[in-house]
Parts: structure tokens; sequence; C-alpha cells
């Protein structure tokens, strides 16, 4: 799942000449949805884009304050063109979701977002329509995130974490038993007292030329 998160003060979205949805101070998101993309990734990029700080406090300090802290408007915008594969020139969009399944999935992502804030401050346009997106953006501040492809902090090993590579370590070792080196190491060494005496037979004296 892919989305383009702009800083707006305001935005709205227009259908036939019609304004259907509209905000003041807030973020307008432009959302793809994947054919990989699962309840996982939904859930995952619904607190990325609630939680993204991208406001300032009240101090001025930026990059502060989510649009929650601030209490401001979502207008979200489904646009599958965010999958884009581009073969030459020409875009490609195989990677996209079908449209039947993306309109439910994306009803699924509204729902979630309107759960996770507050309902009335959660607004969207039309699926499936053509529509005319009028976006003020205030910066200009826009943020491109994606959710993690499924199943890569399995296949990445620099995403394992240290136990799950000890416990690789300690079956592979177990796997090919103890090594010559280890097995001479574990052996009950015999004493040498010509070496450590200092008598007959000086160590150090014999590597001298």
């Amino acid at each position: 799942m892919k989305a383009v998160v702009q800083r707006v003060t305001r935005a709205s979205v227009t259908v036939g000449g019609e304004q259907i949805s509209a905000i003041g101070r807030g973020i307008c998101v432009l959302l793809g949805i994947s054919l990989e993309d699962t309840q996982k990734e939904l859930e995952h990029m619904v607190r990325k884009i609630l939680n993204l700080r991208v406001f300032e406090d009240e101090g001025g300090k930026h990059w502060s304050k989510s649009v929650m802290d601030k209490q401001y408007e979502v207008l979200c915008v489904s646009q599958f063109t965010l999958q884009c594969v581009l073969k030459g020139n020409k875009p490609d969009f195989h990677l996209a979701m079908p449209a039947e399944q993306a309109e439910s999935f994306y009803q699924g992502f509204l729902e979630q977002l309107r759960k996770a804030y507050r309902p009335e401050l959660i607004k969207d346009g039309k699926f499936g329509a053509y529509m005319q997106v009028h976006i003020q953006n205030d910066g200009p501040v826009t943020i491109e995130l994606e959710s993690p492809a499924p199943g890569a902090a399995a296949s990445d090993p620099k995403q394992l974490s240290k136990l799950e590579k000890q416990q690789q370590r300690k079956e592979k070792t177990r796997a090919k038993g103890p090594s010559e080196s280890s097995k001479e190491r574990s052996a009950p060494r015999k004493e040498d007292r010509s070496a450590t005496s200092g008598a007959e037979g000086d160590v150090s004296s014999e590597r001298e030329p």
C-alpha cells in the first residue's frame, strides 16, 4: 500500500462539476492499494497517517504534532495510479488491486481511520469516479508512505532480531556436530614439564637461529 500525504490549508473533491467533499486545515491522503495488501498493511497505514508529525506545536516547533494532536481534518482519495509500473513511457497498473476488491478494501481503510480518530473529521472522494482534486498544499509539505511488503521482515536478514540470529547459528552448529578443533580444545592436555620448568629443551631458545 502506498500513500502520498500532503499538508494542506484546504482541499476538496469535485465530480461532474459538483463539489462532493471538502476540508480546511489538515492532510490530504492519496491512497494506492496493491494486489498483495492485507488487513495488516491497512492497519499499518492507518497508524502512520494519523501519527505522522507534519505540524508545528504551540511554541512553533516544526514536525512536532500529528493531525490527531491538532484535531485537524483528513481528506482521503483512492488513487490506483500510485501502483504504476512504467513499461518504457507507458504506465502499467497490473500491481494495483482490481476495482471490485479495492472498493471494499478502501471502505475498510476509511472505517479504520474513523474508528481510530473522529469520524466527522474523515472525508473522502468518490471511489472509481473521475474526480478533480483541489489541493492547497501548505509549505509545500508532501510525504510518501509505503507499508512493508508482506513477509519482508521474515525474509530480510537485517530485520531479524539478534536472538533469532543466535538461534539459527546454534541450530547450524548442532546439525554439523563438534568440529575437530573443538574436540582438540575439549580433550585433556598433558602437562609439558620441560617447557614449563625452563630446564632441558627451552622452547623459546630452540626458535633462535
